[in-house]
């Protein structure tokens, strides 16, 4: 039944038109053989004449509605003008009617309407009742008639109008499925437009900090292979735990990707193990001190830890990378009483050095010679990410050079509302 339904509904003036043309072939013998009508040619022209004028138009009551309604109405008044007696297809008013209600604009429908009550008036008054009569009879058979007119009116108005009503909330329940779908599209959009950028911002964390230490000591144990060769295994022996860190950071965030049972939500560190980070920097070759003032006023959610150690970790591959020769390092975390104040400062080559600096000075560490290295750039992947990182939680991050040489991060992170 819906499939049928559907397409009557696709169909709308095939349907019209065929059950117009039942109307005419039903309301054409009918009209001719009603009583009272009175023989001749006259008779049978103004029945097919007029009740074709009536009938015909509703092919088209709900593709052009208004047109139809207009055409009808017209013939009945030239009907009513031309004192042509009521005939059956006259049921073409109430049809229409029934049009204007459900398809038409309100005022068409509501004009329609008076108009329609007004008729019954002028037909009741012209064919059956003879107010020129001395006596009263006849008024009360009019006005029942006239009343029964009218219900027939009202009853078609009201069908149409319930019709309407019905149409209009289909429709506004079909757009608002609409709108919920595009709304929906976007919302999946915008999510994998944040999970692709916070999978980036994981990726390029494991990855730049970890190739950075990697790559520094390798070429630092090439380097000393001759001069220093005591320092090799030192060197090796930190490229090792640093690709197995890495690799244990890639297989854990690659799980919770994975959506398995037994994947961490929380795949990345936190300031818990800051410590294990500035151990592993300073045996990659890099001078750094750190230092924490203040008490937590209330806890950070695990989301903003893990972007405070993240903004450390940028900080100190920047400065492994693009730092030069003879490099310290200073990392402080200040809690404050609105939240948690991260800096990484240096006093290397800041934003201006050449590429063409290849101090050669050792590090007490590791022995191993310092790297050439090239100029930081504040509009890097890596600042760009600890920016959004440190947006999502309603904070600030600022990546400038210093003024007495060297480069500098300061980040703000907020304590959560919750």
């Amino acid at each position: 039944m819906h499939s049928v339904y559907d397409w009557f509904r696709r169909h709308r003036f095939a349907v019209d038109l065929v059950s117009m043309a039942v109307l005419w072939f039903v309301a054409m013998p009918l009209g001719m053989a009603r009583p009272g009508a009175g023989p001749g040619m006259a008779h049978l022209t103004a029945t097919v004449v007029f009740g074709t004028a009536l009938v015909v138009p509703l092919a088209w009551r709900r593709t052009r509605t208004l047109a139809a309604g207009a055409f009808v109405a017209a013939a009945a008044i030239l009907q009513w003008a031309l004192a042509v007696q009521p005939m059956p297809a006259d049921i073409a008013v109430p049809i229409v009617l029934y049009a204007l209600a459900a398809f038409a604009p309100r005022w068409a429908s509501l004009g329609g309407l008076a108009l329609a009550m007004l008729g019954a008036i002028l037909l009741v008054t012209r064919f059956f009742a003879n107010l020129t009569s001395s006596s009263l009879a006849s008024m009360p058979y009019g006005a029942v008639l006239v009343l029964g007119i009218w219900v027939l009116v009202l009853f078609s108005w009201t069908a149409g109008d319930l019709t309407r009503t019905k149409r209009l909330r289909e429709q506004a329940l079909e757009d608002r499925a609409h709108r919920l779908e595009i709304e929906a599209q976007q919302e999946r959009e915008l999510a994998t437009g944040d999970e692709r950028a916070r999978i980036a911002r994981e990726m390029h964390d494991i990855v730049a900090h970890s190739l950075s230490v990697i790559i520094t000591q390798a070429d630092g144990a090439l380097y000393a292979a001759a001069a220093h060769p005591e320092a090799a295994p030192a060197a090796l022996a930190t490229i090792a735990g640093t690709g197995r860190s890495s690799l244990q950071e890639m297989r854990r965030l690659l799980g919770v990707l994975r959506g398995g049972a037994d994947a961490s939500m929380r795949p990345l560190p936190g300031l818990s193990e800051l410590d294990e980070l500035l151990l592993g920097v300073r045996a990659a070759g890099l001078a750094v001190s750190s230092e924490t003032t203040g008490s937590a006023r209330r806890t950070l959610p695990a989301g903003a830890e893990l972007t405070a150690y993240r903004v450390v970790q940028e900080g100190l591959t920047n400065v492994m990378k693009h730092a030069g020769p003879n490099v310290q390092a200073a990392v402080a975390l200040h809690w404050g009483a609105r939240g948690l104040d991260v800096s990484v400062r240096d006093n290397g080559r800041g934003a201006s050095a050449s590429l063409a600096d290849t101090g050669g000075a050792h590090d007490a560490g590791t022995s191993l010679p310092a790297l050439p290295a090239s100029p930081r750039s504040p509009g890097g992947n890596g600042l760009r990410g600890m920016g959004e990182r440190v947006k999502l939680y309603d904070g600030t991050l600022e990546a400038k050079p210093l003024a007495g040489g060297g480069f500098g991060i300061a980040a703000f992170i907020p304590y959560s509302e919750a």
